[in-house]
């Protein structure tokens, strides 16, 4: 009952904001969120962490059939269906995948009975604003929500943004979720259920969103070729963990320039190149400094007792990740 009453009233403030500012009627805008049902080969790369049946929604962003949604989604998968808001099936292409921003990209193979949702400008967010979080399955599955905080997310997989979006309540089906601005447009994608702690506030329940605004550079070369012209940052195969400033091996992927160079889970990254490494995103910041994939990445760990000096031969993870074919 208290998900129905938010969406009503926020559907009340997109109606008050005047068809200057709501280009699309807030009855239209469900008909942009769809669900998709991915299944991966066991031998995928993401096989293991992700799973090989996914489930999540996506946001029709165009007449042509392009679905924008968060990218493990489709990751690496055999097939891919999307289903309206009218209940049909359709089959879809897997397009694109960026993995600096996370955003992944699918067509489906025939055209969509939606109004696709304008990509709007994520920029404009601040802390306080009201949003709407919308997954499929109609009205039900549409939450008011307010941002808490915009900041910096470093994730365990390589993995930096430097503008996330949080918001609270949390939405139970966040993943590619719409984010929906007062205007009635797309600012964001729906990623994770996280924790933020906030000064006087304590550790609150949020969703993570990844800003529209990382979208529109890359958008084009996305569906052209299938990722963006952005320089290759180099890739390492390390899943870590920031804990009291250090940053900590969880797991090396099968097969990774990671594992090739002996590292293993339990190892704390003391250095990269003789600098020393303070949390998680100083990390990633120095080791996408040395330059673009393929670059030696020096770095001093601490393996049980000894310290070792190791040179790991990063690689570009589109080459190793297993993409679908492309339309």
């Amino acid at each position: 009952m208290k998900r129905v009453c938010l969406t009503f009233i926020f559907f009340a403030l997109l109606t008050s904001c005047g068809s200057a500012n709501a280009e699309q009627a807030p009855e239209d805008l469900l008909t942009a969120i769809v669900r998709i049902h991915a299944t991966v080969p066991e031998g995928a790369r993401t096989a293991v962490s992700l799973g090989t049946t996914r489930e999540g929604s996506g946001v029709v962003i165009d007449k042509e059939g392009y679905v924008l949604t968060i990218g493990y989604l489709i990751l690496e998968a055999e097939r891919i269906e999307v289903v309206g808001q009218r209940g049909e099936t359709i089959k879809a292409t897997f397009v694109a995948y960026d993995h600096h921003s996370g955003f992944g990209i699918l067509r489906a193979e025939k055209p969509l009975k939606a109004t696709p949702m304008k990509l709007g400008q994520s920029s404009e967010l601040t802390v306080g604003d009201p949003v709407l979080v919308a997954s499929y399955g109609g009205a039900e599955a549409v939450q008011g929500a307010r941002v808490i905080t915009r900041k910096e997310f470093a994730g365990y997989w390589e993995y930096l943004l430097e503008d996330a979006i949080f918001t609270t309540p949390p939405h139970l089906s966040f993943g590619g979720a719409a984010l929906i601005g007062r205007n009635g447009q797309l600012v964001g994608i729906g990623s994770l259920y996280t924790r933020v702690t906030l000064p006087g506030l304590g550790a609150m329940a949020t969703n993570m969103f990844v800003p529209i605004d990382r979208l529109k550079p890359i958008l084009n070369d996305l569906i052209v070729r299938g990722r963006s012209r952005e320089p290759t940052r180099p890739w390492l195969g390390l899943y870590s963990e920031e804990a009291h400033g250090r940053v900590v091996i969880l797991r090396v992927a099968s097969g990774s320039p990671a594992e090739q160079a002996g590292l293993q889970a339990g190892d704390i990254i003391l250095k990269v190149k003789k600098g020393a490494v303070k949390g998680l995103a100083d990390f990633y910041r120095k080791v996408w400094a040395l330059g673009e994939a393929g670059v030696d990445v020096p770095v001093s760990i601490l393996q049980g007792t000894e310290i070792r000096d190791v040179v790991v031969h990063s690689a570009d993870r589109h080459q190793y990740l297993r993409l679908g074919p492309r339309p």
